[in-house]
């Protein structure tokens, strides 16, 4: 029986949320205790419990964070304030009941330095309301405060542990929601697809969620060794002028800086690290066991296997246009010593220019930074997981506004799958976009992504077969819609 009330109890304690049209929110949930003050580097802590009913009715602060690199693409979403008492969901249902229904787990992106999973990008009410899901949205600890590794410091997986404590709290209280915790895909975008993958590595996430999706991933990266890691941190505390004697004076000098300061000088560290063509982040997961992209794409998939986790992954035909951006001139060698360097051959850069016509060498770059970054790793885990044992639905959005210069670039599928055009209607990358092919790709992506979450099969209104590596099966969305390399299917299906 449906609950009109907005009122949820649970274990630690009632919340009281709101109603948006057919869907109850509940905002700012604490899942863990603020990392604040002596806090500040420590690992997550279970959440306090508390009196009286609390009021779920705002955001909480969103983890601090610099202005995003992007946002001369992606422009400013309207966020709530900065604090570090940010570890809190957001969630969204249909119904205050027993139906259990599937429940997807938001992880957002931003190099590890931004975003949050309650902005209104994220909104999950439309996606609830559609799929007549649960959605979570995760706010985890970002840049130095969430990945800061340095010997008796912190281990600069913080923030990576703030997510499991989330999975925990979904998997203890969801229930109460209308939530299924034996039914739970965890959802990630760029940094959040990439936390995603750290998760599948590791044990302690076994059992908290069933199926994930990878948005693109940039499997490429492999978390950091914990050598590289310290040189960061070594340099962040010189830029800080932290004296170095012992670890308990230094955890001392920064529990006492400003959260500002920290991030400044988290901004210069990545100006100095910054390397054309490359995408260098000064603070990401640290797992010395990862620290190679073979290891953590072998890792990743072994993950998947053992635990019998199915994936979508895929990528947009071109993520890296926004991360060009503020790119005015290029210097001919630069261009062709990064070529070489990720190809191994001399001639790439003619092939990729037969490949585009009338191509920009800027567009070039893009294409390489996107092969080798996003787009190959992508495919590579694929066929990695396939081998383990589990299944892969591989996807790529090929569509973009007629004449954006930012193309099917990073980032460009979110609106399609939270329907939240309103909170993207100033976004310069959907600048253009014909309504009638925003209203067509929303159905045709949001319906194949909830047909995962909820049977496990995204296939439900369009074929689209798992991914083998011998025929590649890839669902490319565009003007028109469908699975290459299974033709013969789609043939059918249309005439059937």
């Amino acid at each position: 029986m449906r609950n009109d009330s907005c009122i949820v109890q649970t274990s630690l304690g009632s919340l009281q949320g709101i109603r948006r049209n057919d869907v109850i929110q509940f905002r700012g949930v604490p899942y863990a205790d603020a990392p604040e003050g002596e806090f500040r580097f420590s690992p997550t802590r279970p959440v306090s419990a508390w009196t009286g009913i609390r009021d779920a009715s705002i955001h909480g602060c969103i983890a601090p964070q610099p202005p995003s690199p992007l946002r001369q693409a992606i422009g400013e979403s309207s966020e709530p304030p900065q604090g570090e008492d940010c570890l809190s969901l957001t969630i969204s249902t249909p119904a205050i009941d027993r139906e259990k229904r599937p429940v997807v787990v938001w992880l957002h992106g931003g190099h590890y330095m931004t975003g949050a999973g309650s902005l209104d990008w994220y909104d999950g009410a439309e996606l609830s309301m559609d799929g007549n899901l649960v959605t979570v949205g995760v706010n985890y600890r970002l840049g130095a405060f969430g990945f800061l590794h340095y010997p008796g410091v912190s281990d600069g997986k913080m923030g990576i542990f703030d997510i499991l404590a989330a999975l925990k709290w979904v998997q203890d209280h969801i229930a109460h929601f209308g939530g299924d915790p034996d039914q739970v895909t965890v959802m990630g975008q760029s940094a959040g697809a990439h936390a995603a993958m750290c998760l599948l590595t590791m044990r302690e996430s076994r059992g908290l969620f069933q199926r994930a999706i990878l948005q693109s991933v940039p499997a490429s990266l492999a978390p950091l060794s914990e050598a590289k890691a310290l040189e960061h941190g070594n340099r962040l505390l010189d830029i800080l002028n932290v004296n170095k004697r012992d670890p308990q004076e230094i955890t001392a000098q920064l529990n006492t800086m400003s959260p500002v300061r920290i991030i400044q000088a988290t901004e210069k560290l990545a100006q100095e690290i910054a390397r054309f063509g490359q995408i260098t982040l000064p603070f990401m997961p640290v797992f010395d066991s990862l620290s190679t992209t073979d290891r953590f794409i072998e890792m990743a998939a072994k993950g998947a296997g053992e635990a019998g986790i199915d994936l979508i992954t895929g990528t947009n035909r071109e993520e890296a246009n926004v991360l060009l951006g503020n790119i005015k001139a290029l210097d001919p060698a630069l261009v062709n010593e990064r070529f070489v360097a990720l190809t191994g051959k001399e001639e790439a850069i003619e092939r990729y220019r037969w490949r585009r016509p009338g191509s920009t060498t800027i567009a070039l770059v893009s294409d390489l930074i996107t092969d080798y970054t996003f787009l190959l790793p992508s495919l590579r885990l694929a066929e990695a997981v396939h081998k383990a044992g589990s299944h892969t639905w591989v996807y790529q959005l090929d569509w973009a506004p007629l004449g954006s210069p930012f193309k099917a670039c990073h980032g460009l599928e979110l609106p399609f799958i939270f329907g939240n055009f309103e909170a993207y209607k100033d976004v310069p990358i959907l600048q253009g976009a014909n309504p009638e092919d925003v209203a067509d790709l929303t159905t045709a992506i949001r319906s194949a992504w909830i047909g995962f979450i909820r049977t496990g099969n995204p296939g439900v209104s369009i074929p689209w077969p798992s991914y083998e590596p011998d025929r590649r099966q890839t669902m490319r969305y565009d003007s028109i819609i469908g699975a290459v390399g299974d033709l013969a299917e789609i043939n059918r299906f249309l005439t059937r």
